[in-house]
């Protein structure tokens, strides 16, 4: 027994260890000169440890502006992500109407489209709309989710009954039994939830690279893209943004840590 638990262990430990490497490296190369990246020895790197990378992001490009336009548009995707998804979870968790199964079994159907065919008609609406380069653009699809309201109905049913009859006999209704009583009881899965949702919308490549053509609207994603040059890459300054976009993401993610864990261990998915 004891020798299958080391076993496992050692596993996990090397599979740990091989996902640190590329952020290791990253690391490595973001706090070292740009002429020693195909000479990476001990020596060398210690001799050429230096901020130039970050200085050069923030005096030769626009990165705060690019930040600040992708933790924008990442939180108000996430805030918005999070209230559609929480009142629809609700709704088909907790309100009974005609065909609420047959509703939300189509709803889910939409998981299985890609993107990729919905993305087109996307475009084409917010152009009719007149919202090309444009905040709302940017961070509007990403306020609905259908695996977002699976996940709070799955939450809001595993809430007892007795609770959202006690509010309605205090008079609450269908508003008040929601914000005030079972939205509280949900913290674990809008934990998850805006862990998830946030990590979506700041990683977004595809759908800001269509709707945002301007300067004043790109996000750190396209800034990373337009730093890979093709005939040269300046990796040093490529790995200090890369590691400028990673932050956010993992203090995030500590913050929440708790709860996202507590979360996705009680959100009743087999």
């Amino acid at each position: 027994m004891k020798k299958s638990k080391l076993a496992i262990y050692l596993l996990l430990t090397v599979g740990a260890a091989i996902m640190i490497v590329p952020f290791g490296w990253m690391l490595i190369v973001a706090f070292t000169n740009s002429d020693i990246t195909y000479q990476m020895t001990i020596t060398n790197v210690l001799k050429s440890l230096s901020l130039d990378s970050f200085g050069t992001l923030f005096t030769d490009y626009k990165v705060l502006r690019y930040l600040f336009n992708s933790v924008f548009v990442a939180v108000v995707a996430t805030a918005g992500q999070i209230l559609t998804c929480a009142m629809a979870g609700f709704v088909f968790a907790r309100i009974e109407f005609k065909h609420r199964e047959k509703i939300f079994l189509l709803y889910l159907a939409t998981m299985m489209v890609p993107v990729q065919a919905t993305i087109i008609p996307q475009y084409i609406l917010m152009n009719k709309m007149g919202l090309i380069n444009t905040y709302v653009a940017l961070f509007l699809p990403g306020m609905f989710n259908a695996f977002g309201t699976f996940l709070m109905r799955q939450y809001f049913r595993n809430i007892p009954m007795a609770l959202e009859e006690a509010a309605c006999l205090d008079g609450a209704g269908f508003i008040r039994v929601f914000f005030q009583v079972m939205l509280p009881l949900t913290k674990t899965g809008l934990s998850v939830l805006a862990v998830t949702g946030f990590m979506g919308a700041w990683n977004e490549f595809l759908w800001p690279l269509l709707v945002a053509s301007d300067e004043y609207h790109t996000t750190l994603p396209l800034f990373l893209s337009q730093l890979q040059g093709r005939w040269y890459v300046d990796w040093s300054v490529l790995m200090g943004a890369t590691l400028i976009s990673v932050v956010p993401i993992l203090i995030v993610y500590l913050f929440a840590q708790k709860y996202f864990i507590e979360g996705v261990q009680n959100t009743g998915i087999k």
